[in-house]
């Protein structure tokens, strides 16, 4: 069988869930046996979303080989239970900086370069990329932006062009798009989509699905309606409607039999129905929890949700896994000081501070360090919250008033936290820090070894600063135990305070690997002690 290809685009306006379909219809392909992988292909000139702030795309997803990537990679794998890697996520400029060096390289033997042909063969050549491996039967490409954008237009034609150059049993095309609801007029309104499609199809490209997002459920007239004015087949406009949790939406898909319309469309024959019995036990427990609790999560982009998107799903897989629903408090570290530390972190189960980079608000997680370490208030820290948990412990602890981080305080005589050697003499800031997954052994008898149950682990990092060894000796003498350690560098992966009722802070970024089917330990051990002292109390 030939490698197929799915492109999902979307219309009328952005934050539809196009990376929702796709990993969706992912799962759905997956459960029927077929080996499927999602790409996505990003609009903005960024080389990757490495350097932007989470304000501007939510929070940087860091795969297992160290690339930074669009967040809609972490449902992917969440998804699917796969991990994706470098060539899942591709800009326009990353394409354009590929076609410049050839340029300069003179790979171009003198001609005009030009968007098209050299930059849609750029784009073309990616689209396939993951194709030529024979890893995958399906690969789904998920084109940022919104069809009718400047910036996606160069997207759009490398579309164009593949749906005529491969087969046709081989390209799909799913156009997600929005079927508004006006109350005023008490009815749904299709002409959005109606323009939405039109334009795609002034481009040259034919959705042979177009799945409508929606409040309301879509009547078969409206489909009906909406299949013959984008001239798509009857039965072919499906409806996407709001759900109460994205992990319903494979759910959702397969009723609307869209798994059935693509395998069909692309000549694929003979498989079973998707089995999804552990998504559905995991919405069991998701949907019927026992009891709940408040964690409250301390950072600095308290504004926007998806700027800790992995964090917010690994507590839905670990309140799941607990039978609990975790109700999560995001606080704003800005806000916090020792002296209203009780007054907003007091009635919380347990206290996760974030990760995040920079000055601000880092004296807030400083105290909510402070308040959970002398109240007895499960805590669980996250890169930039265990290089916090070790300043709090060497100030208030220690006694070194004046410790510090060398990323705030180049100057402190007490840098407890300092850049890592290797970082020292770079330049550049994109795609320089110690990315991807890095070994982490873990000391028999610690909290950090009964978690995961075993003596080595491997986890993903995100970061420039790390643990001054200088000061192991004397952390670990005042109870600040360390209790993970990269194996080849001796860095410090892992520390908590036996002392404690749970205090763990780690390195590294745990939340990038939970999935539904494999919550993440520390996250459902977090949970879990966060439920003893909510019935403690």
């Amino acid at each position: 069988m030939n490698t197929k290809y799915i492109f999902v685009t979307g219309g009328v306006a952005s934050s539809l869930g196009k990376g929702i379909i796709a990993a969706s219809l992912a799962k759905l392909l997956q459960a029927r046996g077929l080996r499927v992988t999602i790409q996505k292909f990003d609009p903005y000139l960024n080389i990757d979303p490495g350097t932007l702030n989470p304000y501007e795309h939510g929070e940087c997803y860091v795969t297992e080989d160290g690339a930074e990537t669009d967040l809609d990679l972490g449902h992917y794998e969440r998804f699917l239970g796969v991990y994706t890697s470098q060539a899942n996520n591709v800009t326009t400029g990353r394409i354009y900086n590929t076609v410049i060096t050839k340029e300069r390289e003179g790979a171009y033997l003198g001609k005009t370069v030009q968007i098209v042909p050299h930059i849609t063969d750029e784009i073309k050549r990616r689209m396939l990329l993951l194709g030529k491996t024979g890893d995958y039967d399906v690969i789904i490409t998920e084109v940022g932006g919104t069809v009718g954008d400047i910036e996606s237009l160069p997207f759009v034609e490398a579309m164009r062009q593949l749906q005529w150059e491969l087969p046709e049993e081989d390209f799909l095309s799913i156009h997600l798009t929005l079927v508004p609801y006006l109350r005023s007029a008490k009815e749904l309104k299709t002409k959005p989509t109606q323009h939405s499609v039109q334009e795609l199809q002034s481009i040259g490209v034919h959705p042979d699905i177009i799945v409508c997002r929606t409040e309301k459920r879509l009547t078969p007239e409206i489909r009906s309606k909406i299949a013959r004015f984008c001239n798509v087949k009857p039965g072919h406009v499906i409806q996407s409607v709001d759900a109460w949790s994205i992990y319903q939406v494979p759910l959702n898909m397969e009723a609307e039999k869209l798994d059935e319309m693509v395998v069909n469309k692309l000549g694929i024959h003979g498989l079973p129905k998707a089995d999804l019995t552990r998504l559905k036990e995991f919405l069991f427990r998701l949907r019927h929890p026992k009891t709940e609790v408040d964690i409250a999560l301390v950072g600095k982009y308290a504004e926007l949700q998806d700027a800790y998107k992995s964090i917010q799903e690994s507590f839905v897989h670990a309140g799941a896994a607990n039978e609990c629903k975790v109700h999560v408090h995001t606080v704003h570290a800005e806000h916090i000081h020792d002296d209203n530390a009780e007054d907003l972190l007091g009635r919380m189960d347990g206290i996760l501070v974030a990760p995040g980079f920079g000055e601000r608000g880092l004296e807030g997680k400083i105290s909510a360090v402070r308040y959970a370490r002398e109240h007895g208030i499960p805590f669980f820290g996250i890169c930039l919250g265990m290089q916090m948990a070790v300043v709090e412990f060497a100030r208030n602890v220690l006694g070194y008033a004046e410790a510090a981080s060398t990323e705030v305080n180049p100057r402190t005589p007490y840098p407890v936290i300092d850049l890592m050697e290797e970082q020292k003499s770079l330049t550049m800031k994109g795609g320089t820090m110690r990315l991807g997954a890095y070994p982490c052994h873990l000391v028999p008898g610690s909290l950090a070894h009964d978690i995961y149950g075993r003596d080595d682990i491997s986890e993903r990092h995100r970061h420039r600063y790390e643990f001054n060894n200088r000061f192991l000796a004397q952390m670990e003498k005042a109870g600040l135990k360390v209790s993970g350690r990269n194996p080849d560098t001796d860095l410090v992966e892992i520390v908590e305070l036996p002392s404690h009722p749970f205090f763990i802070a780690v390195q590294f970024h745990p939340e990038l690997k939970s999935t539904p089917e494999r919550p993440q330990p520390i996250f459902v051990r977090f949970v879990r002690a966060a439920m003893e002292r909510r019935n403690g109390r």
